[in-house]
């Protein structure tokens, strides 16, 4: 299924930045939806579907930018203004808006910006379950039939790949290429401690002998 266009909110009175604003935000393949005013930015966001970004000038006729903001609430907001005051930026940061940034603004850094807000808004990715464990990816948390087990960030991160490939075996060198994303804290000559460490708290919680070793090849849960 193909995955549905961000839809990003231009609120600028300014004709020419809007157009500017949309062209290049089509051409990088985003939605754009344009408001001229604050009163027409409301009647915007009361539509079907919510803008996943706004981009927000506050020098509105009608209602001006800081007062269409509150109204915002949930969705990422960049302000862009031509005020290059330290006070306006820290009040509207605090009033809600995610980044401020000044008139006149380099395109590629705006869209870094939009880039970074999107990400932070992305869902987070479900926890994994297997055999009575619960790994939660978000908090790096994981427990064992409900109680909470406490595992090094090394242990954390082969017990995440294990479970992340429940029905495979993971060979030793894919363990060591992939974990060392999440720790730098393992190594060929250490693995095998780290493992047996793992093996040790996960029974102690009661989730019993659930890291199979593969002879000469790697690891895998067992059944």
């Amino acid at each position: 299924m193909e995955q549905e266009q961000k839809l990003i909110a231009v609120i600028d009175d300014d004709v020419h930045i809007g157009n500017m604003l949309e062209e290049l935000l089509v051409r990088e393949g985003f939605a754009v939806l344009r408001a001229y005013s604050g009163t027409e930015a409301l009647l915007l966001l009361s539509g079907r579907r919510r803008p996943d970004l706004v981009l927000l000038d506050l020098m509105l006729p009608g209602l001006s930018g800081e007062e269409v903001l509150p109204h915002l609430a949930g969705i990422p907001v960049i302000v862009l203004s031509a005020r290059a005051g330290v006070d306006d930026k820290v009040e509207l940061l605090l009033g809600g808006a995610a980044d401020y940034l000044t008139k006149p603004f380099d395109t590629r850094e705006l869209l870094a910006r939009i880039a970074v807000q999107l990400r932070g808004a992305a869902p987070a990715a479900p926890a994994l379950r297997c055999r009575g464990l619960v790994l939660d990816t978000a908090a790096r948390a994981v427990s064992a039939g409900g109680e909470a087990v406490r595992l090094t960030r090394t242990e954390f991160a082969i017990l995440k790949l294990l479970m992340q490939n429940p029905r495979q075996v993971v060979t030793k060198s894919q363990l060591l290429d992939q974990i060392s994303l999440d720790t730098p804290d393992c190594v060929e000559s250490s693995l095998k401690v780290h493992v047996s460490n793992l093996r040790k708290k996960l029974r102690d919680a009661g989730a019993g002998d659930v890291i199979e070793s593969v002879w000469g090849i790697g690891f895998k849960l067992t059944e």
